[in-house]
């Protein structure tokens, strides 16, 4: 014999309790004000460019060093 509560329970659609968890999650977020963004995605950019920057140099200087030693 089947039981019919776990035959109930596979037919229903799934409760919305994730959705409302992240709903209620989302409340609890604070978002940072136009200027605070802006000053943070400059200073991303601008650590980006410098980082970016660094490692050219730093690959210029081992290709140039290895084919010194391989030559």
């Amino acid at each position: 014999m089947k039981d019919s509560s776990k035959e109930a329970k596979a037919a229903r659609p799934a409760k919305p309790k994730f959705f409302q968890g992240v709903k209620a999650e989302f409340r609890k977020i604070t978002w940072p004000d136009r200027e605070l963004l802006l000053k943070q995605s400059v200073a991303v950019v601008a650590i980006s460019i410098v980082l970016g920057a660094i490692i050219a140099v730093l690959d210029l200087v081992l290709q140039y060093a290895i084919d010194f030693l391989v030559r």
